[in-house]
């Protein structure tokens, strides 16, 4: 299952799995609005792999 996504792939869903736990700790440290913030940095990591997936396809054409 896991050999489907390359060393990109599995990075860029670190940096988005980090940024939520970051952001969880902020929250529970009283930093609401800087958690929302840094929360939103977690859908932007993955659109940004799944336009690097969509350009690597455009390429192979």
């Amino acid at each position: 299952m896991l050999t489907k996504f390359t060393f990109a792939d599995k990075l860029l869903f670190l940096a988005s799995f980090l940024v939520i736990i970051f952001s969880k700790l902020l929250y529970w440290q009283g930093d609401k609005i800087d958690a929302i913030f840094v929360g939103l940095w977690a859908p932007s990591i993955l659109a940004f792999g799944v336009y690097l997936k969509l350009i690597g396809f455009s390429k192979d054409e």
